[in-house]
C-alpha cells in the first residue's frame, strides 16, 4: 500500500517559536505559533527542502542534530581524487589552470 503523503510537517527544531503571520494560529485570546506545513510539489520531492520550510530550519535541525547526522556515515579516512598536475597560469603568483573539468584520466 502506498500512501501519497500531501504534505510534511517541518523539521526544524525552531521552526515553531519564530514570529511569523503564516505561523499564527489559534482563536482570540488562545493564539500559538505553529510550526510550518511544507506542500510536497516536483520542486522539492527529491530534496531536503521537503522536510525544511527555509534554510534558516535546516540549519537550526543540522546545529541541533549535527553528533548523530555524522555518526550515521562516519569518516575515518580523507577522500582523493586523481587528476593531472595543474601548470602556473601567466597571470600571477599561486594562481592554477587546471584545464578539464571533472575526473581526469590518468594514463601510466
Amino acid at each position: 500500500m502506498v500512501v501519497h503523503m500531501s504534505h510534511i510537517w517541518c523539521h526544524g527544531t525552531e521552526c515553531h517559536t519564530n514570529h511569523t503571520q503564516d505561523r499564527v494560529r489559534g482563536s482570540k485570546g488562545l493564539k500559538v505559533l505553529r510550526t510550518r506545513k511544507i506542500k510536497i510539489n516536483e520542486w522539492n520531492k527529491d530534496s531536503h527542502f521537503k522536510y525544511f520550510c527555509s534554510q534558516g530550519c535546516l540549519h537550526d535541525f543540522i546545529r541541533t542534530h549535527i553528533q548523530r547526522i555524522v555518526a550515521l556515515d562516519p569518516r575515518t579516512e580523507p577522500l582523493e581524487t586523481p587528476i593531472n598536475d595543474p601548470t602556473k597560469n601567466e597571470h600571477g603568483y599561486h594562481r592554477w589552470n587546471i584545464t578539464e573539468r571533472g575526473v581526469d584520466t590518468i594514463t601510466e
